[in-house]
C-alpha cells in the first residue's frame, strides 16, 4: 500500500490537485495513469481513496471515491526530548517514535545541551515520511524548541515524568504508567539533566523515573519510553 499525505484536504473535499513534485512522483516514478487509485491521508485521522482523472507530470488530479475516519487513541504521548549533538540521531528518534506512536514532540534546550539551534523543516519531512511508511493516519505535532525552564511550566493534563541517570530515588517507568492516560516524558541531552533541572521538574509535578539498569543514549531512551507507553496500553 502506497500512502500519500496532503494536509489540505478534509471530509468535504471532492478533488485533489497534487503539487508539481508529487505529480512527478506519481506519474513518472510510480507510473500511475488515469483510472488508477491512490490512498491519501491528511494526517488528522482521515483516509481517502481517490481515482486519478488527469495523469499529468506537472499537475496530477484525482477525484475522491471514498473516505473513512480512524478515531484517535484514548491517550496522548508527548515526548520532550533534548536535541542530540549529532542531528542524525534525533532524526532517527523522530522516525521510530512516529512508527511506534507519538502525538507531540518538543525539542527542549537544557543546561547540558550541546545543540541549541533547531531547524524543523527537515524534521517535518521525516515525520511525514515515517507516517506514510508505517501507514498511520495521524501526523505527530512537532513543536518549536523551547527552554527547559519555560517548558516545564506549561499546563499538561496527565502523568508527567522525567527520566534521568542521577543516583537518586526513581521509580520504574513501567510500574508508574497508568492505562489510557495522557503521558508527558522529559528526556535529557547527552550530559543528562542538571541536578537543578531535576529538582525544578520534580517541584513542578514531574515524577523521576528509570528506564532500565543501563545508561542509554538520548534517542534510545526516548524510543524506549515511547514503546513502553504503547506496549502497556496494548494490554
Amino acid at each position: 500500500m502506497q500512502l500519500f499525505y496532503n494536509p489540505n484536504i478534509d471530509e468535504t473535499t471532492t478533488q485533489i490537485d497534487f503539487s508539481k513534485d508529487e505529480s512527478r512522483h506519481i506519474v513518472k516514478v510510480l507510473r500511475k495513469n488515469s483510472g488508477d487509485q491512490l490512498q491519501i491521508t491528511n494526517g488528522k485521522g482521515w483516509l481517502f481513496v481517490a481515482e486519478i482523472t488527469l495523469s499529468d507530470i506537472k499537475n496530477c488530479v484525482a477525484s475522491i471515491l471514498s473516505r473513512s475516519f480512524e478515531p484517535a487513541r484514548n491517550y496522548k504521548v508527548h515526548l520532550a526530548v533534548a536535541p542530540t549533538k549529532m542531528n542524525d540521531r534525533y532524526e532517527w528518534f523522530l522516525e521510530k517514535a512516529t512508527e511506534i506512536g507519538v502525538d507531540t514532540i518538543t525539542p527542549i534546550i537544557c543546561d547540558h545541551s550541546e545543540r541549541k539551534v533547531i531547524k524543523t523543516d527537515r524534521f517535518e519531512k521525516i515525520l511525514q515520511a515515517a507516517m506514510k511508511q508505517s501507514l498511520h493516519y495521524y501526523l505527530p505535532e512537532l513543536q518549536e524548541s523551547i527552554s527547559f525552564n519555560d517548558f516545564i511550566n506549561l499546563p499538561f493534563d496527565g502523568q508527567k515524568f522525567i527520566a534521568h541517570c542521577e543516583e537518586s530515588e526513581r521509580v520504574s517507568f513501567k510500574n508508574a504508567l497508568q492505562l489510557h492516560t495522557n503521558v508527558l516524558i522529559l528526556i535529557g541531552p547527552e550530559g543528562d539533566f542538571s541536578p537543578n533541572e531535576i529538582k525544578t521538574a520534580m517541584a513542578s509535578g514531574f515524577k523521576p523515573i528509570s528506564l532500565g539498569n543501563t545508561r542509554l543514549r538520548t534517542e534510545t531512551a526516548a524510543i524506549i519510553a515511547c514503546h513502553s507507553v504503547a506496549f502497556t496500553n496494548e494490554q
